[in-house]
């Protein structure tokens, strides 16, 4: 049994008549009868009652429209997903991206996906730092990454997202609290929260650079896993936390306040990353989205291809 042959058996069906049911299918009426024929042997019984007058459904060819219907209909549903797959508005795009500073971002950028490219499924991975985002995406084990990196390697084209510029969050009842921006120097003796320490920190290089400019070493009291429990700790008044502006922007910490810092250090950049030469079809179209929803702009200090 083929599709071919459930087509025709479905024309005669609804026509119930064969001559109808050649021309609806644009074939001439002797090869839609062998179909039907070869049909009925191949499920050892008849589909039909013919007579000179009328031709009329057994029992057995009635018990066999329904499920004729659903497997042309799962063909064609096939077919149309095949199809869209291969022009990238079908499959799966996979996203890593740093937690607090971030979601926002990419909560927006997710939902314009699901609105433009619904045959596209949007896999996030929340990652606690930058640079295993962008090992992974070297590797092929997600599309994309967000992150801050002060290097892209070869092989790995990025666009910058947004610049950013670094704040420190205090306690609400600190004495710099009241302010909106301070000094590094102003620091000096502050008991400091930071994230755990990795290779490639962007914010654990500026900490370090920018105190040491000031004359001090950073007391560090504790580390925190991610920028969330950083600022509850802020706000439990452990102590004070070098941070970027975005996660001012999105994280809701009402005991904590957040000033710029004034001093000079190096950019901060927020970067999304991919691999140029990645063949995953639906991934054209969820960069060419991101363009439109995260204008940011090109990359000239990326390796090109």
């Amino acid at each position: 049994m083929d599709f071919q042959q459930l087509r025709v058996f479905l024309a005669v069906a609804e026509e119930l008549h064969f001559g109808r049911a050649a021309e609806r299918l644009h074939l001439a009426q002797p090869p839609v009868s062998r179909i039907v024929r070869q049909l009925e042997r191949d499920l050892g019984t008849d589909l039909f009652i013919r007579s000179t007058r009328s031709v009329r459904l057994t029992v057995a060819g009635a018990a066999l429209v329904a499920p004729a219907q659903e497997m042309l209909a799962a063909e064609q549903r096939a077919r149309a997903t095949v199809l869209a797959a291969d022009r990238g508005e079908a499959g799966t795009v996979t996203f890593a991206y740093a937690g607090a500073s971030t979601h926002v971002l990419v909560g927006v950028l997710a939902r314009e996906v699901r609105k433009a490219h619904p045959g596209i499924e949007f896999r996030l991975y929340s990652q606690d730092f930058a640079l295993p985002a962008l090992a992974r995406v070297l590797r092929g084990e997600v599309d994309v990454s967000l992150g801050r990196w002060d290097f892209v390697p070869a092989g790995v084209r990025s666009r910058i997202i947004v610049d950013e510029h670094l704040v420190v969050a205090v306690p609400a009842s600190h004495p710099l609290a009241s302010k909106k921006e301070v000094h590094m120097a102003e620091l000096a003796g502050e008991p400091f929260v930071a994230l755990s320490p990795h290779e490639g920190s962007v914010l654990g290089d500026r900490l370090r650079r920018l105190s040491l400019g000031a004359g001090f070493d950073p007391d560090i009291v504790q580390r925190a896993p991610d920028s969330w429990t950083a600022m509850a700790l802020v706000g439990a008044e452990i102590g004070c936390s070098r941070t970027v502006s975005s996660v001012a922007q999105n994280v809701t910490a009402p005991h904590v306040r957040f000033l710029r810092v004034l001093d000079e250090t190096l950019p901060i950049h927020l970067r999304m990353a991919w691999r140029p030469t990645s063949d995953n079809p639906a991934l054209p179209p969820v960069l060419s989205l991101a363009e439109r929803v995260w204008p940011g702009r090109p990359d000239d200090a990326a390796p090109q291809e």
